[in-house]
């Protein structure tokens, strides 16, 4: 029997490629990363209506450390043709309330014109 360690999503380093070529798929990507360490996971953004790519990814890697030194190593690297980004992933913050801004659904127009084709 293999002695298997779940990984929670937490334990998981998420790392940030951006600026990617449209045509970069996951293997060019996983190999460009696994020269610093194993790699979980790479997922590629694509637009829900085309099926295109974004032009981002997000790579996860087990090792904090070796996620580390794959980002200094492949920051600014240029992958097909675009300078990749990398970064750490950070969780997405919300932005904080704030009193007096509410959306009303109403639509605001500039000019007179604009008002009266409404």
């Amino acid at each position: 029997m293999l002695g298997l360690k779940s990984l929670r999503r937490s334990d998981l380093k998420s790392i940030f490629v951006g600026n990617l070529d449209f045509g970069v798929t996951e293997d060019q990507i996983r190999a460009l990363f696994e020269a610093h360490g194993a790699v979980d996971r790479v997922t590629i953004m694509t637009d829900r209506d085309t099926g295109r790519s974004r032009g981002f990814a997000f790579v996860e890697m087990a090792n904090s450390q070796e996620a580390d030194q794959a980002i200094a190593a492949v920051n600014g690297a240029n992958l097909s043709g675009a300078g990749a980004e990398r970064e750490r992933g950070a969780p997405e913050a919300r932005a904080p309330w704030r009193p007096g801004r509410r959306r009303t659904g109403r639509r605001r127009t500039s000019t007179p014109e604009a008002r009266a084709a409404l």
